[in-house]
């Protein structure tokens, strides 16, 4: 992953910085009104998830069901996390070295253990025991453990590979510049760190327990790796039942039955000649079950079982940029479940353990075989369908609708959309697309005249939201609708519509338009609306959020409270009673993630929201205290001070920032607002400057700046700094009215008459703009 999305998006429980102050909380997303898949996040257990229930580890297994045992035993869930030893440890420790810039890292060992000598906490070379083994193909990372129970990932890893595939290497994950130890990415930093980062979806029943007081983690697991009861729950009232002298009764003792499958078909309808489950699915047990860790989430509660509602312990990621391209296509690392969930495989009721065997992790069959399965092998394994050599790469099914992405260096993971190849949107959006991916030395319109010549049209795939996710994400006025159409349509799948829906947060939507999706039957979609109704007026909200506060999945009730924070004011008397409830869940889901900054500064603008003053403040300056080179605890400190104290305390405040954060564009931008505040217009023109020029994608930065040129009798300055964000930006309405506006004033009526008409043809239903264009006309 880049640098920005690591420090930016990897943590979805997180947030990013709104505009000049307010740093809110991330959102995740929900379906349609009963159509499409199932409800995720509805209780899928048919047991129940019975808290009386223990773990009683993998072992015990092993007696009943030792051909699934035995299976695990070679799989990569087993070989998830261990201690270090001889028998897990693949890497090199024979006093092989590796060079990174001026850092020479030595692995070695002493007295029959493991040690790396490298660049530690304070920068300096020293020597750190390896505790335990991370994973085991393609790469091994291993972890260390620092003061305060905190095990921190080594960046330098072991390639697992063949050495006739590139591997048997030591290599960095971080191959660019040398990471400084103060930087949030080196491996002893809090991007790094197991407790938080890793822990939870690479062993079985772990337990965080973070520490705020003494800023130290006490976390425990039941396995060390990912065993049996990590998907199937705690297993004590099953091995009960199997030890019982009589099993009378049908409950088995299971905390959840994985039977989604059982006995379940798939044949070829003869009228569409497509393949047909024998029974619809109604359950998401299996998949929920999965995405639990494979899946781009925030957690917000400790204690899952495997049965329990996905979205109360958990919030996955929408189809949101920078995680996916417009089309769908992962884009960071994003784990599987939301490329999945957007595929005709999953509307069609496929599950993950229809192609991979659950208990080794392998695949069904292999190569096309896999497809085959169920695909007809003479109609879509053949050249008239894939039209390539039946031998060669492009034959095989998964290299045009599962093309893979190379993450950590050499780790290539398949993309689970299963979507035709789309060349014509690479050219219309950007997306990448399968044919270039091979043919890299042809270009996408190239790609997209062959489709044209095999297909006599354009290809067309189960994927139809790109050009309207797109236009969104270039803040293209015209998305609007196309984006209502999306989130209100009955045929997108439910993960589509809820990412329509955080588009729209940002586009902006009627509230009377997002009554359906706030009722919906699938969480995801709720959420969804929730984020949408953001930039609706107070009373809007409270009308249309309260109920949510009493909706069954902790996410969504969350989320209502974080929407509703500001104006609780306007709730009744009783809608007033239930928030208080569920703020206590918004403060335990903080409280949780307090080894966090962005966790703690989300937490402080609840309580700021509130009027929480103290608390707010308590919560930003844990967050500086955490992290001092995070932007966001400066930003929202200097606001509350700002608000309840000085203009001079806020600037403090910023300037401390910049001290441990110098090309943060969103600290140079508050500090410019402030000093705009305090009638320092050069000075703040020269932050506001630093701040378009470090953010140029951010369109507010560029149009303050230039407010700020022209306010100090710069106004052919400020004009070019207009024309070159309206050319990143063409559909910014503050940007167009501005521009229109100076050239107006400059006597540049041509110019601004153009402007003017593009505002218009943009904006047809703004009066302003259109009382705009009238004026220029007189």
């Amino acid at each position: 992953m880049n640098r920005r999305l690591l420090l930016v998006a990897a943590i979805l429980g997180a947030a990013a910085i709104g505009g000049a102050v307010a740093w809110r909380a991330w959102r995740p997303s929900p379906t349609p009104d009963g159509a499409g898949e199932p409800a995720s996040g509805a209780s899928n257990s048919t047991a129940a998830a019975d808290a009386s229930a223990t773990y009683v580890g993998a072992e015990a297994c092993a007696g009943c069901h030792r051909d699934a045992y035995d299976a695990w035993r070679t799989s990569q869930h087993r070989e998830a996390m261990q201690p270090a030893t001889a028998a897990s440890v693949k890497g090199r420790f024979d006093g092989s070295q590796l060079r990174h810039d001026d850092i020479v890292s030595t692995f070695f060992q002493r007295d029959g253990r493991y040690w790396v000598r490298t660049d530690g906490p304070d920068g300096a070379l020293a020597d750190f025991e390896v505790r335990d083994t991370f994973g085991v193909s393609p790469l091994q990372q291993y972890l260390i453990e620092l003061p305060n129970g905190r095990l921190q990932a080594l960046s330098i890893a072991w390639d697992t590979r063949p050495k006739d595939a590139g591997g048997q290497r030591w290599f960095s994950l971080y191959p660019g510049p040398r990471l400084a130890h103060t930087d949030p990415l080196h491996w002893t930093q809090r991007m790094q760190n197991w407790n938080f980062m890793c822990a939870d979806c690479h062993s079985t029943d772990v337990r965080k327990n973070y520490d705020a007081a003494s800023d130290s983690f006490h976390t425990t697991w039941r396995d060390i790796d990912v065993a049996c009861e990590a998907c199937h729950g705690p297993g004590s009232r099953h091995v009960a039942w199997a030890q019982a002298a009589t099993r009378a009764g049908s409950d088995n003792g299971l905390t959840v039955d994985l039977t989604e499958r059982r006995g379940v078909t798939w044949a070829i309808d003869p009228a569409t000649k497509n393949v047909v489950r024998s029974t619809p699915r109604t359950t998401t047990r299996e998949i929920e079950m999965c995405a639990r860790c494979h899946s781009r989430r925030s957690q917000i509660a400790d204690g899952y079982r495997p049965g329990a509602p996905l979205l109360d312990f958990y919030e996955p990621a929408t189809l949101t940029s920078p995680l996916y391209y417009a089309d769908g296509q992962q884009q960071d690392e994003v784990y599987i479940y939301g490329s999945f969930l957007q595929s005709r495989m999953a509307h069609a009721g496929v599950t993950c353990g229809d192609c991979h065997e659950p208990h080794a992790g392998t695949l069904r069959a292999d190569g096309n075989a896999l497809c085959t399965r169920c695909h007809a092998a003479a109609r879509y394994d053949a050249p008239a369908h894939h039209h390539h050599a039946a031998t060669s790469a492009g034959a095989s099914c998964v290299a045009c609708h599962m093309p893979a992405r190379t993450y950590m260096q050499i780790d290539a993971r398949r993309d689970h959309s299963l979507r035709v190849p789309r060349p014509d949107l690479t050219i219309a959006t950007g997306a990448p697309n399968a044919c270039t991916q091979c043919h890299a030395n042809r270009s996408a319109s190239w790609a997209a005249s062959t489709v044209r010549q095999w297909l006599g049209r354009d290809a067309v795939g189960f994927q139809d939201f790109a050009i309207a996710f797109h236009d969104a994400d270039e803040r293209r006025p015209s998305a609007v609708t196309s984006l209502l159409a999306i989130a209100t349509s009955a045929n997108e799948p439910a993960i589509v519509r809820a990412s329509a829906f955080d588009r729209l947060a940002d586009a902006g939507a009627p509230a009377s338009t997002l009554a359906s999706g706030l009722r919906d039957i699938d969480p995801l979609m709720r959420l969804g609306a929730l984020h949408a109704l953001a930039q609706a007026p107070p009373a809007d909200q409270a009308a249309l959020a309260a109920p949510l506060l009493s909706d069954p999945v902790r996410a969504v009730r969350i989320a209502a409270a974080r929407l509703l924070a500001p104006s609780t004011s306007r709730l009744t008397d009783s809608d007033r009673a239930v928030f208080d409830r569920v703020s206590a869940e918004v403060i335990a889901a903080g409280r949780f993630n307090a080894d966090r900054p962005e966790s703690r500064v989300s937490l402080g603008v609840f309580f700021a929201d509130q009027g929480r003053t103290a608390n707010a403040e308590a919560e930003y300056r844990a967050a500086i205290r955490l992290a001092p080179d995070f932007p966001p605890g400066y930003v929202n400190l200097a606001e509350l001070l700002r608000a309840t104290r000085s203009e001079s305390d806020a600037e403090q405040i910023l300037r401390a920032g910049l001290t441990h954060a110098p090309a943060s564009a969103d600290l140079h931008f508050a500090l410019g607002l402030s000093l705009v505040r305090a009638h320092r217009t050069t000075d703040a023109t020269t932050e506001l400057q630093r701040a378009s020029d470090l953010a140029p994608q951010v369109s507010r930065y560029a149009y303050t700046y230039a407010v700020a040129l022209h306010d100090t009798g710069q106004p052919a300055a400020a004009m070019r700094v207009l024309r070159a964000a309206l050319a990143r930006h063409p559909g910014d309405r503050d940007v167009l009215v501005a521009l229109v506006t100076f050239e107006q004033e400059a006597g540049d009526l041509a110019a601004a008459r153009e402007h003017a008409a593009q505002l218009v043809r943009q904006y047809p239903d703004d009066a302003d703009a259109r009382a705009l264009q009238q004026d220029l006309r007189r």
